[in-house]
């Protein structure tokens, strides 16, 4: 029996800032996980991922760039450890793949479809990953776990509709990526969070739910009233992100001690 996508509280966090279960820890302008509709697990690819040779964390006027090369253990050890974490939480749990391989994403889905606290799948891609290979991934991976799309702002509109259309549950708004120059002047690229974010994002997310796409709004988000705004203009739900880890200004000064910074 297929599950249904439904939140019964329309604010979550965003993939990769919280790790891989649920931790009841105080999230400043937003209390706690128990205000939560769902709990959305750090990205996890099939087989481990180490981080970045370079990891780098990089400010900018109203944000910063992080580059980590998303670092997991793989599935198969996710779920050795978290598996009956997910099924104790009080939240339906939200857990997020690294797709640029629908083979290996088909496979993966299919670990999760006996985990009955699993609500959804969401799906990351790489940058610049063709419309082709996301479509394949929607045809591979249909079942019984609603499917969420993570794209990145210039295909949510463009390949959206298409993927509603063949069967996904919904669409969210992956992180934006740019580049910045490093401290020994090297170009990084990663990806951007931060309040300049924001306007941009609530744009696409009611554009969006203007052409009836059921859009997860994320970029930007950072107070209470940022989240009601987006979901005002539209969106089913709303993902956080660096805001949980910096509630109340973009300053990034204490997150130099994650671990694949060093």
């Amino acid at each position: 029996m297929k599950r249904d996508l439904y939140f019964s509280k329309p604010i979550m966090n965003a993939a990769g800032l919280l790790g891989f279960a649920p931790d009841f820890r105080s999230l400043g302008d937003f209390g706690s996980l128990n205000r939560f509709g769902a709990f959305v697990t750090n990205p996890i690819s099939l087989r481990p991922r180490l981080p970045a040779a370079h990891p780098a964390l990089i400010e900018f006027p109203g944000g910063f760039l992080l580059h980590s090369g998303l670092p997991n253990p793989g599935l198969p050890a996710v779920l050795k450890k978290h598996e009956a974490r997910w099924n104790r939480a009080d939240m339906p749990i939200i857990v997020h793949l690294m797709a640029d391989r629908p083979e290996e994403t088909m496979r993966m889905v299919q670990m999760l479809e006996g985990i009955e606290n699993v609500m959804a799948v969401e799906l990351g891609f790489a940058p610049l990953l063709s419309d082709d290979i996301i479509l394949l991934n929607l045809e591979m991976c249909a079942g019984e776990i609603p499917l969420i799309f993570s794209l990145p702002t210039e295909q949510v509109l463009s390949l959206g509709p298409r993927l509603m259309q063949d069967g996904a549950a919904a669409i969210s708004i992956s992180c934006p990526r740019g580049a910045l120059m490093s401290d020994k002047n090297e170009l990084t690229t990663g990806r951007l969070y931060g309040r300049s974010l924001f306007p941009r994002s609530l744009e696409l997310v009611h554009s969006a739910a203007m052409i009836g796409i059921p859009i997860i709004g994320a970029g930007g988000v950072w107070t209470q009233q940022d989240a009601a705004d987006m979901l005002s203009a539209g969106a089913m739900a709303v993902e956080m992100d660096a805001s949980l880890w910096a509630p109340r200004e973009a300053d990034t000064s204490h997150l130099t001690h994650l671990p694949f910074l060093h």
